[in-house]
């Protein structure tokens, strides 16, 4: 069994970007785990309309 692993997860998130207004997008976190427990978001990252792979800092969380 391995201590320390890196595991990448995709959710379905509401965001809100000024251009485009509500969107719904995929987001991938990239985070470390140590025995099995989520430690530390490494990166977070979203794919575009069009295929584009950008930053999550660019839009906000939508609550």
């Amino acid at each position: 069994m391995k201590l320390i692993s890196i595991k990448r997860e995709t959710k379905l998130e509401k965001r809100f970007a000024p251009e485009m207004g509500l969107l719904k997008t995929k987001v991938t976190y990239i985070k470390k785990e140590f025995l099995k427990i989520p430690v530390k978001t490494l990166h977070k990252y979203r794919e575009t309309y069009y295929g584009e792979v950008k930053d999550c800092s660019e839009c906000n969380l939508t609550r």
